[in-house]
């Protein structure tokens, strides 16, 4: 175990909150492919919440921007932490990261499937579950179908 005089204040790294949503359909996932880092990965639809945001309106506003789906929260699925060193990040910081990043069930009410534009996705698509562990993803994503697993 870390001794915890050793683990840096928390005023010494960044943390970001985001938001993410768990869509499924007819045995399918929808998911959005992540354009930022060393290679593009499948991730949830989802990202950082705006400071005036709550996390509901943020995970919303995701989604519709990545996807163009209108969408309806279920329930909360789980809260994950992952920490990423300074190498990892994308923005080129000497600071770690401490993601937090909330996951929420969600349904399709209204909106066509559409590609974001400029942005961190470049592409939505569904996949049928069973080929999900097929796909380079982020590790959320795993995470995510954990929650739906039970685990």
């Amino acid at each position: 175990m870390t001794d915890p005089n050793e683990l840096p204040h928390y005023t010494e790294y960044d943390t970001r909150l985001a938001a993410y949503a768990v869509i499924r359909d007819e045995g399918r996932i929808l998911l959005a492919l992540w354009n930022e880092g060393d290679q593009r990965r499948w991730a949830l639809p989802g990202g950082g919440v705006e400071l005036a945001e709550t996390v509901e309106e943020g995970v919303v506003r995701e989604v519709h921007e990545e996807t163009g789906y209108d969408v309806r929260l279920d329930g909360l699925l789980g809260v994950d932490t992952a920490v990423f060193g300074p190498t990892r990040r994308a923005n080129g910081t000497d600071r770690a990261l401490k993601a937090v990043r909330v996951v929420f069930a969600a349904t399709i009410t209204g909106g066509e499937l559409t590609h974001e534009v400029d942005g961190t996705t470049d592409e939505a698509r569904w996949f049928p579950i069973d080929e999900v562990p097929g796909l380079p993803r982020v590790s959320l994503v795993d995470v995510a179908l954990s929650y739906l697993d039970g685990h």
